[in-house]
Formats: structure tokens, C-alpha cells, sequence
């Protein structure tokens, strides 16, 4: 399903999706192509493409261009899939009960969580809200800090 999806390789494509996406929704999903969590992410994207066309555009970002590392530094992608949303070239903030707001990390469990976080963050934009609470419940909600508490 994700190439159906743009895959942006370049830091003039990603400036350039951020500031022509108007509107709508930006979910830019950093990570690679050769991921097992990256595909299963890309896919739920895929499918849900269509359904959230009216207020969301979805893209991949390949975290391996050497081209878009002032993103992943930008962004501290460390760990992927790592997904980050804009609305109208600003970068919206999901408080999900995780330590990071900036991004979400990890797949979403099923295409409709991705649509309910989307359509939260296009409401809470469309009220000039940069940081939006997420709507899924907290057990659907990967929690990777506990994974690296004792690392």
C-alpha cells in the first residue's frame, strides 16, 4: 500500500509539502521502506488514504536521504516510525500521556485510531490549537519509553 503514498527524499520536498499543504492536515511518517512496523504503519496509511483525503494529506519520509536529516534532527527521530502532523506549516502537538508530544511513535493499532488522531488534530487546528489531546484510549497508544527505561 505505501506506494501509494508520496515518498519524499528531499529537504525541498518535505519545505515544500509543509507549505502547500493548506487546510488540511500533514502526516509525514518518518522512517524506512525496509522496516517490519514501518510497512505495517504504511499500510494502515495506505488504507486510509482516501477516507481522510478531505482534511489530511499523507506522506512517507524516508529517514535514510541524506537530504532530510536537518528533519530527523529537527524532529529527534530516533526511533521509527515516527510520525509528525502539520496544519498549515505548523507543527501540531498531540498530548497522548507519553513523554513527547511532538510525534507519535509506532503503528497505530488499526486504520480507525489513525483517523480518530487525524480528525482530533484537524478539529483542534481549525480552533488555532497547536497541541491537541489524543482521543484513542491509552491502551492502544504504543508506550515505548518503558521499553528503554533500563537500557
Amino acid at each position: 500500500m505505501s506506494f501509494l503514498l508520496t515518498t519524499l527524499t528531499k529537504k525541498r520536498e518535505v519545505d515544500s509539502i509543509i507549505r502547500d499543504t493548506i487546510d488540511k492536515v500533514l502526516v509525514l511518517r518518518f522512517g524506512r521502506a525496509s522496516d517490519a512496523v514501518c510497512l505495517q504503519l504504511d499500510d494502515i496509511l495506505g488504507k486510509s488514504a482516501r477516507g481522510v483525503s478531505k482534511f489530511a494529506t499523507i506522506a512517507l519520509v524516508d529517514i535514510d536521504s541524506e537530504d532530510v536529516q536537518v528533519y530527523v534532527k529537527y524532529f529527534d527521530i530516533t526511533l521509527i516510525p515516527s510520525t509528525v502532523f502539520f496544519f498549515n506549516a505548523h507543527h501540531m502537538k498531540m498530548d497522548s500521556g507519553t513523554a513527547d508530544h511532538t510525534k507519535w511513535i509506532g503503528a497505530f493499532h488499526r486504520k480507525q485510531d489513525f483517523i480518530d488522531v487525524v480528525e482530533a488534530i484537524f478539529r483542534g487546528a481549525m480552533k488555532g490549537k497547536l497541541i491537541v489531546c489524543c482521543p484513542l484510549p491509552p491502551e492502544r497508544i504504543p508506550k515505548f519509553q518503558l521499553l528503554f527505561k533500563d537500557v
